[in-house]
């Protein structure tokens, strides 16, 4: 952005050379010349009773060879020598884009002893592996594996890349487009081959969930996105399956790691594992105080699930962020989701829609989350859920 005179509108009047707080207008043959001490501020366009001072805009024309750039990448993201779920789920939809494009499909495998994780990757549909090991990548680190993941991308040119957009990835995929010079489509819920481009097509939540926006990256590469955790199925594995795996040596030096980890601190279980959890019980305002999450801690123990919860109550301090499902908390897909005391704003339907069955309990028959429900109970929770803990138990204990 920059500050401009029109020569032929400025009458002379001197009102901008008074305004500027940093001397940089003068005159000269009565006519306003602004100089280098500009900081573009723009307050002499404001006072400027003739129009003669304009912001100008510089455009930057970044001209990308679109030729140069093939296959789809998958960023695998693992902890503790274990691939996490949304990793072999975008391997699935990555199979599917690479197919529609005749590509390759490629998958980015960053850690320290890895090297054992290539069989699960090619059984769950990659044609290659990008392998960097080193013990500075242990922890995830965000100086650590932007560097690299950038270096890899600036050798070898990968026309589209998938990322999950959990923690890691939505602190990853950001950095890293910015430093290639793309763009990135965050917590996207399906993706689809454009048919008049042959781009890829993003979509995601926009609005509050209220409509979905599908978004192309017509000219920059690679076109880049994340993707929330259980909006695909993951893939049968093949484990007949094999590929090319590229060895790269890592370019990371230890000053360039700003950060150190100091410790570990192992959260909940029950909390930890929303994502990846096949049954999940959820609390929200309904369930009244905080002591009574006992009894969804209890119902999620009895069923081996996990505990989520509503962004009420994580407002209202009864329960960690760490627990929240919804458009502000964590997308889930379990096979049961069984919603207490929550009445269904959209938002919180919007992390929970893709699980295969809802069961809902409210006192309100009107709630919202009933139409979403494939089963609904209409009740106190503080009542039924200690029945369903005892029904769970006595079926557990009959074998």
């Amino acid at each position: 952005m920059a500050v401009k005179v029109i020569a032929e509108q400025c009458i002379g009047c001197t009102a901008c050379v008074g305004t500027c707080p940093f001397g940089a207008i003068i005159m000269e043959n009565d006519k306003a010349v602004i100089t280098e001490a500009c900081t573009a501020c723009g307050a002499c366009v404001d006072v400027c009773p003739v129009g003669a001072i304009i912001r100008e805009v510089e455009e930057k024309s970044i001209t990308v060879d679109k030729n140069l750039y093939k296959g789809v990448w998958v960023y695998i993201e693992q902890l503790n020598g274990h691939i996490r779920n949304v990793s072999h789920e975008l391997l699935g939809e990555g199979r599917k884009l690479a197919n529609a494009m005749g590509q390759e499909l490629a998958a980015v495998l960053i850690g320290q002893d890895v090297a054992g994780l290539t069989k699960e990757v090619f059984a769950s549909g990659a044609d290659k592996i990008y392998l960097v090991e080193g013990p500075e990548f242990k922890h995830y680190s965000t100086d650590g594996y932007t560097i690299t993941l950038t270096d890899l991308i600036n050798t070898y040119r990968p026309s589209v890349i998938l990322m999950g957009a959990t923690n890691d990835g939505r602190d990853l995929g950001p950095r890293v487009a910015c430093r290639v010079g793309t763009g990135l489509t965050a917590d996207c819920t399906n993706l689809d081959i454009d048919e008049a481009t042959g781009l890829v097509a993003w979509t995601r939540p926009a609005f509050g969930g209220n409509i979905m926006a599908t978004i192309l990256c017509p000219d920059h590469r690679p076109q880049m996105g994340t993707i929330r955790p259980k909006v695909f199925k993951r893939p049968e594995q093949d484990f007949s399956r094999t590929g090319e795996v590229i060895k790269v040596t890592s370019k990371v030096q230890p000053g360039d790691i700003r950060t150190k980890l100091i410790e570990v601190i192992q959260g909940s279980a029950v909390a930890c594992n929303l994502e990846e959890a096949e049954f999940i019980v959820s609390g929200g305002r309904g369930i009244c105080k905080p002591e009574n999450f006992k009894l969804i801690e209890e119902l999620a123990a009895v069923l081996g699930g996990a505990v989520g919860a509503s962004r009420a109550a994580v407002d209202a301090g009864w329960i960690p962020a760490l627990n929240q499902v919804g458009q502000t908390g964590k997308t889930v897909g379990p096979k049961v989701y069984i919603a207490c005391g929550i009445s269904g704003a959209i938002q919180h339907l919007a992390g929970m829609s893709s699980s295969d069955i809802v069961i809902a309990i409210n006192k309100d028959a009107d709630a919202p989350i009933f139409k979403m429900a494939d089963y609904g109970i209409v009740g106190d929770v503080l009542e039924v859920i200690p029945a369903l803990i005892s029904e769970f138990k006595k079926i557990k204990a009959a074998g």
